[in-house]
């Protein structure tokens, strides 16, 4: 690698918002969580990436406070008073290193199955009714449904903001709730939130709007999206410029302070005739800061990895990512793999210790190291 990686390493500020480096930790599901309750055990996995130089955690998803919100009881809850004392224990440990650390608001919507402990009653949730049988596979919510999910990442948020977390994010992206809504694929409701753009949108504009509002006019809210969805990985919920603007427009004006950009490879130009990913365009049309994401550092990309596999990722050479990045393409720079591998990659690639850098493969994902 030949490029100055200095650019990655220089401080970051929007508004309250102070980071150490333009390296950003990934949203990544573990499921270490017992009874969703994070443990001594993800506070010290979490405090390992940010005393060696990540700038900002995002955390694994964790899911608010419906019954319907999560898919596995390993996954972390941003509800109760067991789990907020356990976030709270992560959030400290993260901040005695000089990190900074936002939770991920996470509804799965659709992608719940029955039979899901604590709740195996309880179907998935989603823009629209799924039934096999007499058996209601996802049930399609209701306008009380949808003012009961907006309160819960209202409230998640509040109490995120109270137990010290530094900002949030929301996920939008990857064919989950609100991005099941986004999506015309899945979403062929008639009313006001089925349609157009601007009505598949309004789920994620309630929310966005019930956040701020919780949390105050300046702490931050970053919102994460992506094209492409778990069912397809072709989707494009906005296949130019033009509509692109259209669907970021109202998100901004809800209140997103930060962009997620969730693309499978980083290095891809997002549209024809110009050379900006995702979260370049995002930039460009937004005005606001971006972060962008997709097998930064590894030569492979993670959906190889979603099935057993006996492949190892290795280390990617930074140089075209800190091009784009000295150049203001982007902000922020998020990292899955390697660092769930690596709790050293960010002092590896500050120092120069490239070949240091541990390789990734599955196994990685059967601990918390």
């Amino acid at each position: 690698m030949s490029a100055d990686t200095g650019s990655l390493f220089a401080p970051f500020q929007y508004g309250p918002l102070t980071l150490n480096s333009r390296i950003v930790m990934a949203p990544m599901t573990r499921q270490f969580s017992p009874n969703g309750v994070p443990g001594d055990n993800v506070a010290e996995y979490y405090r390992r990436r940010a005393e060696a130089g990540v700038g900002l955690i995002v955390t694994e998803g964790t899911t608010v406070g419906t019954p319907a919100a999560t898919m596995s009881p390993n996954i972390p809850r941003i509800h109760g008073e067991d789990a907020l004392a356990g976030w709270k224990k992560v959030v400290d440990e993260v901040h005695a290193v000089g990190g900074k650390i936002a939770p991920q608001l996470w509804h799965v919507g659709n992608t719940r199955r029955l039979g899901t402990k604590p709740d195996e009653d309880v179907p998935g949730y989603g823009p629209m009714e799924k039934v096999k049988g007499d058996t209601v596979l996802v049930h399609g919510m209701t306008q009380a449904d949808i003012d009961d999910v907006v309160q819960a990442f209202a409230q998640a948020a509040a109490d995120s903001k109270a137990i010290g977390f530094d900002a949030v994010e929301l996920h939008g992206a990857h064919g989950y709730l609100i991005d099941q809504f986004f999506w015309e694929g899945t979403n062929q409701r008639t009313d006001k939130y089925g349609g157009s753009m601007e009505n598949r949108g309004r789920l994620a504009v309630e929310i966005i709007e019930a956040v701020r509002a919780a949390v105050g006019p300046d702490y931050p809210i970053i919102f994460r999206f992506s094209q492409w969805k778990q069912q397809d990985y072709t989707a494009r919920l906005a296949p130019t410029p033009e509509l692109l603007e259209q669907f970021l427009a109202p998100l901004v004006a809800a209140g997103v302070d930060i962009f997620h950009c969730s693309q499978r490879r980083f290095w891809e130009p997002e549209f024809e005739g110009s050379d900006l990913n995702l979260a370049g365009w995002t930039g460009k049309l937004t005005g606001k800061p971006t972060i962008t994401v997709g097998s930064v550092g590894l030569d492979s990309e993670f959906l190889e990895y979603m099935v057993e596999t006996d492949k190892v990722a290795k280390t990617a050479n930074l140089d075209d990512l800190l091009v784009r990045l000295d150049q203001g393409e982007f902000d922020l720079v998020a990292v899955g793999r390697a660092l769930i591998v690596d709790p050293q990659w960010s002092a590896k690639v500050r120092e120069g210790r490239y070949t240091d850098i541990l390789p990734f493969s599955r196994e990685a994902l059967g601990e918390l190291s």
